[in-house]
Parts: C-alpha cells; sequence; structure tokens
C-alpha cells in the first residue's frame, strides 16, 4: 500500500516538500490519544528477546532512527509510534542556521538512496534545548543528541563552536554524538584528523561532565565512511585512549564511483552526501574493522543501507549494539521499523545465540580466528 502511495504521490513531489509532508502528518497522529495508542501498538510490537542495553541504557530493542530526520526534536514521540527504538535527534549547531540553497534534497529511487546537502539547516542549540526541556513525553524512549560546527564559525573556533551546544543541550540527552563527518559543513570533516579530533572530543567530555553532574552522558562520534582505513583505526584508537562511549559508523558518503549506481547521471552527479543502499558495503567493512579494533569496549552503532531485518542482522554480527535507519525509512514508509523488528526476532530466534548481546560481533570474531 505504502509503496503504491509513495509512486502516486511522494515521486511526483519535491524530496525536501514531500519529506515535511510526511513529518506534519507524523506528528498530528502522534497528539490524538486513541490514534497514536493503535498506530504504536499495531507499528511499534514489543519483542522480549530484542531488548536491549547499551551505553547504560535500556531500550525496547537496537534499531533506531538515524539523525537527520528530527533536526529539531519536534517529533520524538512520533517516531517512537512508528517503533524506533531510539532517536536521534539533530545535527544541532550552537547558532540556528537555514542550511544551503534549495533545492538540496535529491531522490535516487533506483538506486534506493538519497543526496542530501542539507547543510546543518537547524533552530540552533539554545531552542532546541528549550524544546527539549519542556517535552512531556508520551512514549518513553531513548533520546541522543547529535551535535555539529555552525557553518559561519572558522575551523580554528570549532571546538568552542561545540563546546556552547554542549552546554545546552547535555542535560537533555540519554547521550551525546559529536559529528565530524558531514560532507556539507566545509572543512567540518577535517576535524576527523585526531590532531584536531583530540582536543574537540576532550573539550565536549569536560563540558558534558560539568553541567551534567548526577550521571555521566555517554558520549559517541560519528564518523564517515570515506576515511581511509588506517584512519579508521586512529580513531578507534582515540576513542578507547579518551574513554568515549562508542562510535557511529557511518556517514553519507561522498563517493560515486564503483558504486553500481542506476540513476541518472544528472541526478549521481549532484554534490552532497550519498544515503542509502549504495553506502551498505563500505559501511559494514567500516564497522568490521572497528569492531576488529576495539571489540565490546566500545558500544558501535551501525548506520548506513540498512533496509531490512538481514541488514541489520549482518550489522550485529560484524560488532553492532545498536543499529539506525533513515533512507530507506523514506522508501519503506510507516512499517519499516515493524518489519526489522519481526525479522530480527525471527532471525534471533533461529540462531545459536541465546540472546542479542552474544549475537553481537560473532561473526567479526569467528574471522579472526
Amino acid at each position: 500500500m505504502y509503496k503504491l502511495f509513495f509512486n502516486l504521490v511522494f515521486k511526483r513531489m519535491d524530496p525536501e516538500q514531500a519529506h515535511y509532508t510526511a513529518f506534519r502528518w507524523i506528528r498530528l497522529a502522534a497528539r490524538v490519544p486513541v490514534l497514536r495508542t493503535f498506530l504504536a501498538a499495531w507499528l511499534a510490537p514489543r519483542h522480549k528477546g530484542l531488548r536491549t542495553e547499551a551505553l547504560g541504557l535500556r531500550m525496547h530493542g537496537p534499531f533506531g532512527l538515524a539523525a537527520g530526520f528530527d533536526k529539531n526534536a519536534v517529533a520524538i514521540d512520533g517516531m517512537s509510534m512508528l517503533g524506533f527504538d531510539h532517536i536521534e535527534i539533530g545535527t544541532v549547531t550552537a547558532q540556528a542556521q537555514p542550511g544551503n540553497p534549495k533545492k538540496r534534497l535529491f531522490r535516487l529511487v533506483p538506486d534506493r538512496a538519497l543526496i542530501n546537502r542539507m547543510g546543518f539547516n537547524n533552530e540552533g542549540s539554545a531552542a532546541v534545548a528549550a524544546r527539549l526541556a519542556a517535552r512531556s513525553p508520551v512514549f518513553n524512549t531513548v533520546v541522543g543528541v547529535n551535535i555539529g560546527k555552525t557553518k559561519v564559525v572558522p575551523e580554528e573556533e570549532a571546538v568552542g563552536d561545540y563546546v556552547a551546544s554542549t552546554e545546552r543541550l547535555a542535560r537533555h540527552a540519554d547521550y551525546l554524538v559529536v559529528n565530524v563527518s558531514s560532507p556539507n559543513t566545509p572543512g567540518l570533516r577535517n576535524l576527523q584528523a585526531t590532531e584536531s579530533l583530540r582536543p574537540l572530543l576532550t573539550a565536549v567530555r569536560e563540558a558534558a561532565d560539568r553541567v551534567v553532574t548526577d550521571r555521566r552522558v555517554p558520549l559517541l562520534v560519528k564518523i564517515a565512511p570515506d576515511l581511509a582505513d588506517e584512519d579508521v583505526d586512529a580513531v578507534a584508537d582515540l576513542a578507547l585512549e579518551l574513554g568515549l562511549d562508542g562510535i557511529i559508523a557511518t556517514n553519507t558518503t561522498i563517493a560515486r564511483e564503483g558504486l553500481g549506481l542506476k540513476s541518472a547521471p544528472s541526478l549521481v552527479k549532484e554534490t552532497g552526501g550519498l544515503s542509502g543502499a549504495p553506502v551498505k558495503e563500505r559501511s559494514l567493512e567500516v564497522l568490521r574493522r572497528l569492531y576488529a579494533r576495539v571489540g565490546d569496549r566500545l558500544v558501535l552503532v551501525g548506520v548506513g543501507g540498512i533496509e531490512n531485518a538481514e541488514d541489520a542482522w549482518q550489522r550485529i554480527l560484524a560488532g553492532a549494539t545498536l543499529v539506525q535507519g533513515y533512507s530507506a525509512f523514506i522508501y519503506e514508509g510507516p512499517c519499516y521499523a515493524r518489519a526489522i523488528h519481526k525479522g530480527l526476532a525471527a532471525r534471533l530466534a533461529n540462531s545459536p545465540y541465546a540472546t542479542l548481546a552474544e549475537a553481537v560481533g560473532a561473526e567479526t570474531r569467528k574471522a579472526a580466528k
């Protein structure tokens, strides 16, 4: 039904307009008590075997919504209603910014992919913090906060920019993510170099500890799939050195060659980050490499090209404790999370593993023997 609706309606709309239209419907549904209860019962059934503990947090399952969909924390209950086990909001910057000029979001339908050059359009950390502070949750869910650099802030002043967001948002976050891997903010990816990343992560950690004294806010870093293998290793080693809680692998890619893209060349050549099915293979490679490097000492979050339960299961076997999706949600519709949960529960039941935690990294460990 959704695929027919997508082809007849959303496919004919500008992608960004379609996003905001669907977003509005989700938010409205979550405000209607009887409707949201019915939808949650259908779309977010609980599977006992999928219960997950990660980052010191308990979740109904391992599958969450990746950052980028809800930039301003306005639809947390709506996305929880749709079955996502955790919601990562953002990317949020210290200063409000409109993002890059439109048109800035493109669908590559034959490739089940998106290209975006949104440019961290958001209302700014002060506004988002106020919204989170005023929130009265309908559904209890884990909320991660993804922070990035304001575009107009010079690279040499990036640390202060991230710290400002941390000071405003850390107390409202179940976990924090430092995003240094979007290709749509000039100079941002330079911060993935360890000599830049070390002082940045150290300052964010100190700021979070300073403003939140009654608990430790877990801190993760999100990296790009375009990093060379030795740079992936360097980030993993740095995360261990600094006592980070986890790594999210991966963000969008700037690569186009070698991905077998079928969409029109006019679309493929659009600048921005490519997400969806074409990044699946490289994201999985990065995840395996990270797990081989850090094992169970860090929580790894697998994201990038997760279209179905098999993709999610392969990420778990590769080393991901948590998995996230976004682009496939556009193509699969409101039953996306439900299908992944159902498929994961079936795969776990038919596996040699008694719990989901036992399955984490099992294939990577086996390959290393």
